[in-house]
């Protein structure tokens, strides 16, 4: 009887974190079908408006590469007491958000949370759940965040173009006091024995080097921009400094040298590149180009996030038989294919044909993209999975707040300069956009040939 309760208790509790996580991802791709109508309703620009998605990425950025830390000193009640309390005030500022600035300590409030709540999940299952059910467990967690892309859109969609973008968060504030409900009652109060000092200068190096790189990419074609990037380059240089001397570093960055680490961590970042890129170029480009609404523009993201979501588990499966080198390079091929026929064709076909670039695209991610992570943890050492981990974490939120940035100054940019109409200027705008991307992703498709090829 009592392991039957403690198998509810874990359930539950990886359930209460798994709703906080869930709801963190929804808002990221919700929003983004709301970009033209904030930019009406506030009188922003696209490179402006993008701050909605990049400022919370940021802090989910900042905020994991301190998990190790804080499960060390916190019990992990509090913290989930923490991140749903932050997570609720953020939901709630932004319901009620007169102004743009409103909005974006909102997201700056729910990026904390997310940041806690994320890795939380998955802390939970690897100190509580045995071996024989971790797979499960592990599967139950990443269920949640993974359906979240797939419904996001259409959700953001649905109720901006039929009540007000301000649901979107209204909406939560029920599922988030449920998740507490369900947290209070299962997650136990645990003893921690601290240990371990914060290095403050690394964590002031991260804010510098993130914050600094996303302000240059905003700032891009201005003087206050060689500014900010040189405050970036700082950043960098101070937490590559402390990495390299602490006994106790936040992330051991010294995993880097490992080649096939850093190959599939960086073939994994383009994935995240691209993921983030066009869930910002199509659901704008539908709009403003196509003009149909928010919620049609949401609905065009919902077939290629639902087929990208249910290949996921069925890639891992595939690796664990055949290996990585079939469904890495296969899907990387089929990615490439559907993404340069979007890139070519983006302001010549209909919808539909928009919407069937987008589904084979996620085919060929579906295959690869958590095999990337897979084969690069696998090439660590037990005592660097850790490491390992964070940093795939850390800059996977931060790739996407970079990506956000990078295709939304671009096409801000051919808007303003190109002399073309708005519509015709967001078309040529967006494909320059994807077609940077796509030479990411024809570096990462050659890499991972010339490894696979030598292995």
């Amino acid at each position: 009887m009592e392991k039957k309760n403690q198998s509810i208790h874990l359930t539950l509790a990886v359930l209460a974190t798994g709703v906080m996580s869930f709801a963190g991802v929804l808002i990221e791709t919700a929003m983004n079908v709301t970009f033209p109508t904030l930019i009406k309703q506030f009188a922003l620009t696209t490179s402006e408006v993008q701050w909605v998605t990049t400022i919370y990425l940021l802090m989910i950025s900042i905020i994991v590469p301190l998990s190790t830390f804080l499960y060390r000193n916190v019990s992990i009640r509090k913290l989930f007491l923490f991140a749903n309390v932050m997570f609720l005030l953020g939901v709630i500022v932004d319901t009620i958000a007169p102004m743009f600035s409103v909005l974006l300590l909102g997201r700056l409030l729910q990026g904390v949370a997310t940041g806690v709540a994320l890795p939380l999940m998955f802390q939970i299952i690897l100190e509580f759940a045995p071996l024989s059910r971790r797979g499960a467990m592990m599967g139950l967690g990443t269920l949640t965040t993974s359906i979240a892309p797939a419904i996001g859109p259409t959700y953001g969609g649905i109720l901006t173009a039929h009540l007000s973008w301000h649901y979107i968060y209204l909406f939560l504030i029920p599922v988030l006091l449920v998740a507490l409900g369900l947290g209070l009652y299962a997650i136990p109060e645990t003893k921690v024995v601290k240990g371990g000092r914060l290095d403050l200068l690394s964590v002031v190096g991260l804010v510098l080097l993130f914050s600094g790189s996303l302000l240059f990419l905003s700032l891009l074609g201005e003087a206050l921009g060689l500014v900010a990037l040189a405050v970036g380059i700082g950043g960098f240089y101070l937490f590559y400094r402390r990495s390299m001397t602490q006994a106790q570093p936040l992330i051991r960055l010294s995993i880097l040298k490992n080649k096939t680490f850093r190959l599939f961590l960086l073939s994994f970042l383009v994935y995240q590149f691209l993921l983030l890129g066009v869930s910002f170029v199509l659901p704008n480009f539908i709009q403003i180009v196509k003009g149909q609404d928010a919620f049609v523009a949401g609905l065009a993201m919902l077939p290629g996030a639902t087929v990208g979501a249910i290949l996921s588990p069925v890639s891992g499966k595939i690796l664990d038989q055949v290996g990585p080198k079939k469904p890495i390079t296969i899907g990387l091929l089929l990615a490439a294919l559907g993404w340069l026929t979007l890139t070519l064709t983006l302001g010549k076909q209909p919808l539909l044909g928009l919407v069937a670039c987008h589904v084979f695209y996620m085919i060929g991610l579906g295959l690869s993209y958590s095999n990337m992570m897979t084969t690069g943890m696998n090439s660590l050492e037990q005592k660097l999975q850790g490491d390992g981990n964070a940093l795939f974490n850390t800059l996977q939120q931060f790739s996407g707040a970079v990506a956000t940035s990078l295709v939304a100054v671009v096409i801000n940019l051919v808007q303003v300069n190109s002399g073309k109409s708005y519509a015709a200027a967001t078309t040529l705008g967006s494909q320059f956009a994807l077609g940077i991307l796509f030479i990411l992703l024809l570096l990462s498709l050659l890499g991972c040939y010339r490894y696979f090829r030598k292995s």
